[in-house]
């Protein structure tokens, strides 16, 4: 992996055994990564950035107004997501013991917390529930795809990522996922998590891991641009 700078971008460049370019702009701060084949010229990298240029900027441009938006205060009348949908935080002060989240059909979400309950406390609640509901979707994917790909995953995690959607440790057989994901459509994750239990029969991004993707999942590269904002 090497730094260059393209038309005032700089860009992460690797050189990969592929017969394709790749390019990628990652958030938070709309890092261009790019993936190119080991004989590539960089006249014709130059040119591929080029012809994207357009592109890159926009991308970059919505990172920039992501971060614009103001932080989340999680009080009443909050916009807050949940594997695609859009939700409206309603904020239910109760003296019960248990605090937690209760979606409704009216495109709710009941926030249950103690009265005088702080901004950080609200936050961790709501959180923690992202994180166990991701925790039990990824659980069933998991014992989805296992039988399916042959291969045994022997631990999971969730945890915020700035950079990876998940990654794998192929030795220790266990896999990370971005709880980001929670936010996003159901088949981000699938996608994700099935991108990372393929590097248990493959480590790297070879043509035998991209085989393997084709195999099990066809869609993915649609999903993966989708979600990524990669293009070829």
């Amino acid at each position: 992996m090497e730094k260059i700078i393209i038309f005032d971008i700089e860009i992460e460049l690797t050189k990969k055994n592929i017969k394709n370019i790749y390019i990628s702009v990652h958030p938070p701060n709309g890092a261009v990564k790019i993936s190119a084949p080991k004989k590539m010229d960089m006249d014709y990298i130059e040119l591929f950035v080029k012809s994207r240029l357009s592109w890159i900027r926009k991308q970059q441009e919505k990172f920039v107004n992501e971060k614009r938006q103001p932080e989340y205060e999680y009080v009443s009348g909050e916009r807050h997501y949940f594997f695609g949908d859009s939700y409206i935080l309603n904020i239910v002060y109760t003296n019960k013991r248990t605090q937690g989240i209760e979606i409704r059909n009216n495109g709710y979400m009941d926030l249950y917390v103690r009265d005088n309950t702080p901004k950080n406390i609200r936050e961790r609640v709501l959180t923690e529930w992202y994180r166990n509901k991701l925790k039990e979707t990824i659980s069933s994917l998991i014992a989805k795809w296992e039988p399916i790909m042959g291969v045994k995953v022997n631990e999971f995690g969730v945890k915020r990522m700035k950079t990876r959607w998940g990654t794998c440790n192929p030795t220790a057989r266990r896999i990370w996922i971005n709880l980001e994901l929670v936010k996003r459509k159901p088949i981000f994750l699938e996608y994700v998590v099935v991108h990372e239990m393929v590097h248990l029969l493959e480590r790297s991004h070879s043509k035998r891991f991209i085989s393997y993707m084709d195999k099990f999942m066809p869609n993915w590269r649609s999903v993966k641009a989708e979600l990524n904002g990669l293009k070829n």
